[in-house]
């Protein structure tokens, strides 16, 4: 029983001190994919579902947004012009935390800074998430 106890606290410490998110290069996915581009850029905080329970999540301040009720928070119209606007940022937090990456920069340094590969990017992820929709 001792054992046990002092496994499940090593397991407890251990999961307390990996609540912080490690920061990696972002990796180029083909822009025409707006599915692997969600899962490699977005999923760890908003999980593969999109509902906002990615495994970052725990050592974010917040929950991350539940991209799948985008749609019927905006009175069941998707609203695709703030999302792709949102994903457009240049110099500002998408959620307006330092946690949240500017993905506008991260878009542009994927696709060597060619503007219609940038606007296909973020046209396909913008229509990904759109997919997500609860109806």
């Amino acid at each position: 029983m001792r054992m046990v106890f002092i496994f499940l606290l090593g397991t407890l410490l251990l999961a307390a001190q990996e609540k912080q998110i490690k920061k990696v290069p972002i990796t180029p996915i083909a822009a025409n994919d707006g599915k692997a581009m969600f899962d490699n850029y977005c999923a760890t905080c908003h999980g593969l579902d999109g509902k906002g329970q990615g495994p970052a999540r725990p050592a974010l301040k917040g929950t991350p947004v539940d991209l799948t009720l985008l749609a019927q928070k905006n009175g069941g119209k998707f609203p695709a012009s703030h999302v792709s606007s949102t994903l457009r940022q240049v110099d500002q937090p998408v959620h307006g935390s330092k946690e949240m990456p500017v993905w506008g920069p991260l878009l542009s340094s994927v696709s060597g800074s060619s503007q219609a590969e940038i606007q296909m990017r973020i046209s396909n992820l913008t229509k990904y998430i759109e997919s997500l929709q609860v109806q």
